[in-house]
């Protein structure tokens, strides 16, 4: 029995030197102590992904290791969530023994909640057809037993849903419950315990005020909904379609009415908000009356670009959430010379891992 390195007996060598390497890329910047928030040692990633591998009868996961492109067999993933080591033996067990759920299955993936719901894809090399969703409805009766499950079979230029293609995760933040749709397919915080950490930190940072929040980058709302009740109202962009729909459906699910979700890239933000650019959108959601003082960003590994730069500048207080802390380090490099970093913090997103994800509090120098 193969699995992917989870180490629990070194998991805190691990996050000591995690923690030493963020220190380091941040020294420059301040000599606050850096806030540590732990991952759980077990169970904490809520979705993957595994190749399917067909070995004459038998079939089983498989993902290939990062540096040595090794065929891994994969029968246990104590990374991922209890729910998804429950639900992975027993839809391989019962695929293995149906050649109309079989025949060129390529892929199986996994996105689980914390309140018992799953979403499980199906990628096929092969064209899906009636008695595949026939076969399919009965694999779902069977996962029953485990969780609320639901089914998607992928194929080129095919997509069949059992139901939907999302669930609702249930989280507690900082006292109160949020719900949350995913989507398939789109971006959600991989380690839920880490996340409800990322949140309420940002929460507490962000005492309750009398101005607006800006936030690039918002997904489906994950920090906008929790933190619309430290501000008057929240603006948010976000640039995919899906996740702009998604968050505006997770602010009506939650009774949250202060929170404008627009579907503007971060660069198209800048440009209209420097007058470069005009945009339907923008005039639609009247951004100009907002008086945003604090602006959150959590944007891709790239960082921020210069024109983003620029415009967070503006912002007396800047919230930066990352995950890669070496773009954070050049972005801060320029911010530098009108703000300073005051908190700072490491979030323990991905164990066993050389990846981080970090936070900064980011304040206007007085002049």
């Amino acid at each position: 029995m193969t699995h992917l390195a989870v180490t629990p007996e070194l998991y805190e060598q691990q996050l000591a030197a995690k923690q030493q390497q963020l220190a380091q890329l941040l020294n420059p910047f301040t000599s606050t102590e850096l806030e540590v928030f732990r991952s759980p040692v077990k169970h904490y990633r809520m979705r993957a992904e595994f190749r399917v591998w067909h070995e004459g009868n038998d079939l089983y996961y498989i993902m290939f290791d990062p540096e040595t492109r090794e065929k891994l067999r994969i029968d246990e993933f104590p990374a991922g969530s209890a729910l998804m080591n429950q639900l992975m033996p027993a839809i391989i067990d019962y695929v293995r023994e149906r050649d109309v759920l079989r025949r060129k299955l390529f892929q199986v993936e996994f996105l689980t909640t914390t309140s018992g719901q799953a979403l499980v894809s199906l990628i096929y090399h092969r064209q899906l057809d009636d008695d595949w969703q026939a076969a399919a409805q009965q694999l779902k009766l069977h996962l029953q037993k485990f969780a609320e499950v639901h089914l998607i079979g992928r194929a080129k230029k095919q997509k069949l849903c059992l139901a939907q293609d999302w669930v609702i995760e249930q989280l507690e933040i900082a006292g109160t419950r949020y719900q949350f749709q995913q989507i398939e397919n789109s971006f959600t915080q991989p380690n839920a315990a880490v996340n409800i950490h990322m949140v309420e930190w940002a929460l507490a940072a962000t005492e309750a005020t009398d101005h607006d929040l800006l936030e690039l980058y918002c997904g489906n709302g994950n920090f906008s909904l929790p933190l619309a009740r430290n501000f008057r109202r929240v603006l948010a962009t976000e640039i995919s379609k899906v996740s702009v729909a998604s968050a505006r459906y997770n602010c009506e699910l939650n009774g949250i009415n202060n929170v404008t979700v627009v579907r503007m890239s971060a660069e198209d933000f800048s440009a209209v908000m420097e007058g470069e650019k005009q945009s339907r959108r923008a005039a639609e959601a009247d951004i100009a009356s907002f008086d945003c003082q604090t602006v959150l960003v959590d944007p891709p590994r790239a960082g921020l670009d210069d024109a983003t730069i620029e415009l967070v500048r503006n912002y007396s207080r800047i919230i930066y959430i990352s995950c890669n802390p070496e773009t954070l380090a050049e972005n801060l490099k320029k911010l530098a010379t009108t703000h300073k970093v005051t908190r700072c913090a490491l979030f323990d997103q991905f164990p066993y891992t050389h990846h981080m994800e970090a936070g900064v509090i980011i304040e206007k120098r007085s002049q």
